[in-house]
């Protein structure tokens, strides 16, 4: 690595430290890795790269910055950091399919490089390729002994990628062994409450948080996913209240720090909304909270950095009775999609626009335009990333309009659908217990 001093280069190894453990304070160690250092090429595109990760349109302006930071400060450095950069290149102009790409040459030339192997697994996670993030990972775990730097890292995603492609036993592995190397290892805990989600495991998911919360001190916003998850767990077992409570007191308490600093982040819209929608479903009124999210999805309006957010953000539209809005919504999503062809705006055409096309034919009495625009974009929905459990939703949503529509045709589909991607028998879980007769 290519830096002014040993003390620049130990601040940029907290800084990565930082971000793999899912840390709050990562921007100020990169702060401190700039003053150590103001020419430092890979802290440059690190911050470019945190930029990005937010996912927002208006943080673009600032990603070039540090693009072109990065290349000004590049003379004399190695081909590795090289790569970084044109990773970073061809992420700002939108070819993700060619940034992923880069990641992964990066790894093959260089194994240990612990920061495009995350970053590859965490676009992977949200362009919906967890067999990619899979192999990466399977990969990476040859070349990482436990003393390594960056080996517990290795081993959530191992634990995450296995579980998304449906192997849980090994996940779980992977995931304690995580555990036991940094208790406080929150993407391993989050690679764990999934297993558990899938495989209906609720008391073990409400003991497991029990267990590990007291080790969670200074995270980043992934721990709203995680209480996200403990809510869910609260659902299933029937605690509709409890779930409500963990909503207004963890991940959507809009006086909380980590709220205040990122009020419409991705993640926090889409564990709001989602959540949301699953208690209504279950009988509970969301009464005031639905105006506060679509607030914040209106003023989102044609940002389409993450595809997934964009059904979340139109089901917060509707149920706050703003159609008008919605349709403004879809509009502009539409128009991105028209855009040139590169990775989102092909997922936003194929995925994401067809679901909120159907929401609104829905939302304007046209049941049947709805289902048809769902069944002929089902196939495609994956692309838009997110879990197996995340993308649950969107089938409960489609499951609801078929169910008022009587459309047999239609729950067999979803029916099948879920089935194989949970594994267990639909009865297992309350939002398809009254599908489970159409499979």
């Amino acid at each position: 690595m290519t830096c002014a001093s040993q003390a620049a280069a130990d601040a940029y190894r907290h800084m990565l430290d930082g971000y793999l453990a899912n840390r709050n304070d990562t921007s100020q160690r990169l702060k401190a890795t700039l003053a150590a250092d103001g020419e430092f090429c890979m802290a440059y595109v690190l911050r470019g790269a945190f930029a990005m990760l937010a996912f927002k349109a208006a943080n673009l302006g600032f990603a070039q910055k540090c693009l072109a930071d990065a290349q000004r400060f590049s003379a004399g450095v190695s081909a590795r950091e090289q790569a970084h950069i044109q990773a970073l290149e061809s992420w700002i102009a939108g070819d993700l399919d060619a940034t992923m790409a880069r990641w992964c040459a990066i790894t093959r030339e260089w194994p240990r490089d612990i920061l495009a192997f995350r970053l590859h697994h965490f676009m992977g996670f949200w362009l919906g390729r967890p067999e990619e993030m899979l192999m990466m990972a399977e990969r990476a775990s040859a070349y990482f002994a436990s003393y390594d730097f960056g080996a517990g890292a290795v081993l959530a995603c191992r634990a995450f990628a296995h579980e998304e492609c449906g192997s849980y036993a090994a996940a779980e592995s992977c995931g304690w062994r995580a555990l036991e190397m940094d208790r406080g290892d929150i993407w391993a805990a989050h690679a764990i409450a999934h297993v558990y989600e899938m495989q209906a495991r609720r008391a073990e998911g409400l003991k497991l948080y029990e267990d590990l919360r007291g080790h969670w001190g200074g995270g980043n916003n992934l721990l709203h996913h995680l209480w996200w998850h403990a809510a869910m767990f609260h659902a299933e077992r029937g605690e509709v209240d409890a779930a409500l409570a963990i909503y207004d007191r963890e991940f959507r308490n809009l006086q909380s720090e980590l709220t205040l600093q990122m009020p419409d982040l991705y993640i926090d819209m889409q564990n709001a909304i989602s959540m949301l929608w699953r208690l209504e479903a279950l009988g509970l009124d969301g009464g005031s909270r639905w105006g506060e999210l679509a607030d914040k999805a209106q003023a989102l309006k044609g940002d389409c950095s993450n595809p997934f957010t964009l059904p979340h953000h139109m089901i917060a539209l509707l149920r706050a009775g703003r159609v008008q809005d919605a349709k403004d919504y879809l509009d502009a999503m539409q128009a991105f999609a028209a855009g040139p062809q590169l990775t989102l705006q092909n997922v936003v055409h194929s995925a994401a626009a067809p679901f909120c096309e159907a929401l609104l034919a829905d939302a304007n009495g046209d049941a049947p335009r709805a289902l048809e625009l769902m069944r002929a974009s089902i196939a495609q929905w994956p692309r838009m990333g997110g879990s197996h459990a995340q993308q649950d939703v969107l089938h409960q949503v489609y499951a609801a309009i078929a169910r008022r529509s009587q459309s047999e045709g239609d729950l067999q589909l979803i029916a099948a659908r879920v089935r194989a991607r949970r594994g267990l028998p639909l009865e297992n879980f309350v939002a398809w217990r009254a599908i489970a007769q159409h499979a």
